[in-house]
């Protein structure tokens, strides 16, 4: 199956997102990025092929390369169906389409705070420092240009909206949800895992102007969990096109957001169909995407 829309399997259904399908696999997850996109809050009505595919292999890849930092919630990427077996109820045979695009994970008690962290000025904060000189109301150096390096990136949390849009969270409103001890942990372990990755990034041609992080608590231990530094959680550029003073290419669904924008959309549900062409382009991104953080070619990949 190359694009693919949902999971309907013979498990436990516990949550089904924008992206991701989550199952029950009793003491464990099993969550399945789809090729689902969305735009603007509104699911499409298509499909991206290989986004599924991109956003679990990158999520995997992160996870592996940062546990140095901070333990997650990863315990195996799913490369084959056959080797879900073991982890099903009563050992269900499971769909080969499912190979490259999930992952077993340990259940965790999520922690209800997007942990943003900015490196770059761009996106709402640059909307923000514009009109008021500040992002997540904190005052920053005047003369800033847009999608400039910041001096030290930023820790902006914001709330964890079910549906609609997440709201900035001040530190003191994260210290009174959560405590001050896990407010300060999850800022400096935010922080610590965006350093490193951007770092390894550039070395691949690749600036993360900005990402966003989950958290949640796996046996009393703070873990990092959901997806990591994924096109979709993060804003990457290329290193070779990026100029200051301007918006930026990305590599993530921006031909989507851009024909949608052109086409006289109102952003209500229902979303229209993608040409083809704009399909086409998206799967490219996320594939590059990959492919300039791996070195490698998309497991399982459509032709």
């Amino acid at each position: 199956m190359s694009a693919l829309f949902e999971a309907n399997l013979p498990l436990p259904m516990l949550y089904r997102g924008k992206v991701r399908d989550i199952y029950d696999l009793g003491d464990k997850l099993l969550i399945i990025a789809t090729d689902r996109i969305s735009a603007f809050d509104v699911v499409l009505p298509c499909t991206i092929p290989d986004k599924g595919l991109a956003l679990n292999q990158v999520s995997c890849f992160w996870f592996e390369k940062t546990r140095h930092i901070l333990p997650n919630h990863l315990i195996k990427p799913v490369d084959t169906a056959d080797s879900l077996r073991h982890y099903s109820p009563d050992e269900v045979a499971l769909p080969d389409y499912l190979a490259g695009r999930s992952m077993v994970t340990l259940k965790a008690e999520r922690i209800p705070v997007e942990c943003v962290v900015r490196g770059y000025i761009s996106g709402s904060a640059w909307a923000e420092y514009k009109e008021a000189g500040t992002v997540s109301g904190m005052t920053l150096p005047e003369g800033l240009k847009e999608s400039q390096e910041l001096p030290q990136p930023l820790f902006t949390p914001t709330t964890k909206a079910e549906s609609g849009h997440d709201e900035p969270l001040s530190k003191r409103e994260v210290v009174n949800l959560i405590g001050k001890a896990v407010a300060q942990e999850l800022e400096e372990k935010s922080l610590a895992i965006y350093q490193y990755a951007r770092s390894y990034a550039w070395s691949r041609g690749i600036i993360i102007a900005d990402t966003k992080f989950e958290f949640g608590f796996v046996d009393a231990g703070l873990a990092l969990i959901d997806e990591a530094l994924t096109p979709d959680s993060s804003r990457f550029w290329d290193t070779n096109q990026y100029t200051v003073g301007r918006s930026q290419p990305s590599f993530d669904k921006q031909p989507v957001r851009d024909w949608l924008a052109a086409s006289g959309w109102d952003k209500q549900p229902p979303a229209p169909m993608l040409p083809p062409e704009v399909i086409e382009a998206t799967t490219r991104r996320y594939r590059e995407a990959y492919h300039r953080l791996t070195g490698g070619t998309l497991p399982n990949a459509s032709s």
